[in-house]
């Protein structure tokens, strides 16, 4: 597996990264047992960094994950956990709160130390708060030696700047952003010029836009507009009927971007995860990739958000 350097972090981390929300059963029922086997296998391809929520399946992705990694050396792999959200409606970014939620992951994880420890979803947080209370108390934590390197996450893009221009320099080093770079989406690409000034590791996640891109297709809960779940239909249809399967070249086509350090995927199941790496690994197909975002051009940069009013994006469609 391909690796690339997070940031100003030193962190080498794959193209190709393991998200372990499915762990909590997020998307469907899960086996413990098969999902364990999953972050074996994961390890075993060279995904070595491993991102986690005590958001996912409320707790349940961390107590499972901690179950995989129990015999695993510590040296394996990077972990990454976040601080902030812990339900639907509940979100606490108290310095108290961040600190408490960082021991109680380390106790469901099995570890003493997390590498990455980042502020979940910060679209639904008071940015002052963000900027005056949490990153200083994450700051704390990794001055005590407890985390390693702190970032931000959030669906919104604005939010970004918002917080790295007002915080001091060097406390942000990483972003994860979701569903704003892939095939029909790639709006996160207008800021990898202002992350790379800085210096910031950029960690891209759901490559398929949270099921947009698969033939599956979106969870009840998906929030994208009718017009672009049937724009992004038609490109799974066309791909459907020349035999190519449009998560392959949904997973090409965003690890393929030299500016973005690493893209997350998930899954509980091992061979999913197996297929995932072997993609990332093979050429694309240039005149399927070029039919597909021809096919996509009329819903791209098409968006949905979330979160506090002030933390809003615009809504193109």
């Amino acid at each position: 597996m391909h690796h690339r350097q997070l940031g100003r972090t030193g962190l080498s981390v794959p193209v190709l990264s393991f998200g372990a929300s499915s762990l909590g059963g997020v998307f469907r029922q899960t086996d413990d047992s098969e999902a364990i086997r999953t972050v074996h296998v994961a390890l075993d391809l060279g995904m070595d960094f491993i991102d986690v929520s005590p958001y996912y399946g409320a707790t349940k992705a961390e107590t499972v994950l901690g179950k995989a990694l129990k015999d695993i050396a510590r040296g394996r792999y990077i972990l990454a956990t976040k601080v902030g959200q812990y339900g639907n409606n509940e979100f606490d970014f108290s310095a108290a709160r961040v600190t408490r939620s960082l021991d109680e992951s380390c106790a469901r994880l099995g570890v003493d130390y997390i590498d990455l420890l980042q502020c979940h979803d910060l679209e639904f947080a008071d940015l002052d708060q963000i900027v005056n209370e949490t990153l200083p108390a994450l700051v704390k934590l990794r001055e005590a030696g407890r985390i390693g390197h702190i970032g931000i996450t959030g669906l919104p893009l604005k939010i970004f700047p918002a917080v790295i221009d007002r915080a001091e320099p060097g406390v942000v080093e990483t972003v994860l952003s979701f569903c704003r770079y892939e095939l029909n989406d790639t709006a996160l690409d207008s800021l990898v010029p202002y992350f790379k000034q800085q210096d910031i590791g950029i960690i891209n996640a759901s490559p398929t836009g949270m099921g947009l891109l698969t033939e599956r297709g979106v969870p009840s809960w998906h929030p994208a507009p009718p017009a672009m779940i049937a724009g992004a239909k038609r490109a799974v249809e066309y791909c459907q009927s020349v035999g190519a399967d449009i998560v392959k070249l949904a997973v090409q086509f965003c690890v393929a971007h030299p500016g973005i350090a690493t893209t997350l995927v998930g899954s509980a199941n091992p061979e999913n995860i197996r297929k995932n790496a072997q993609w990332a690994a093979e050429p694309i197909d240039i005149e399927l990739m070029a039919k597909v975002l021809e096919l996509l051009r009329p819903i791209h940069n098409h968006n949905f958000t979330r979160g506090r009013p002030e933390n809003l994006d615009p809504i193109i469609c």
